[in-house]
């Protein structure tokens, strides 16, 4: 059941559960690598670029196979993310806007600059990876 207050809105306490604690981001933001798992079947975790936009998490697929990690997600927004080799459940949520993907392609450069990224720097910010953002949140 959803926690609201007397006037009907979400509590701090709900909202809150929908972005991860402070320790997790920072880790978020440290980490290179993030490890994903769409689906709550026993697949395992793959390797994924992650970045941090104003204390919200967002993916994006480099290949978008119908048998990859982001269409599981477009199914079933279930899976777990593996973070200092613990796994969090987390849920995937669709993303749009022009704004928050330029934000989102900024964060990937900023994070991610050296020479052998950039490439896949410039490919992330292609219009058909743009809108494959994925916001992650604790679930």
């Amino acid at each position: 059941m959803k926690k609201t207050t007397p006037t009907g809105s979400p509590s701090s306490s709900a909202i809150a559960s929908t972005r991860f604690s402070k320790a997790a981001l920072a880790a978020l933001v440290e980490c290179k690598n993030l490890g994903i798992r769409a689906g709550r079947g026993p697949h395992r975790f793959i390797a994924v670029w992650v970045v941090v936009v104003k204390g919200r998490a967002f993916v994006r697929p480099w290949n978008d196979k119908p048998s990859g990690w982001y269409r599981q997600f477009l199914v079933d927004p279930r899976g777990a993310i593996q973070l200092r080799n613990r796994a969090i459940r987390v849920r995937a949520k669709k993303t749009r806007g022009e704004r928050l993907w330029d934000a989102v392609d900024a964060a990937y450069a900023a994070k991610y600059p050296t020479p052998g990224s950039r490439g896949y720097v410039r490919g992330f910010a292609l219009p058909r990876r743009r809108k494959t953002t994925t916001e992650l949140v604790p679930g």
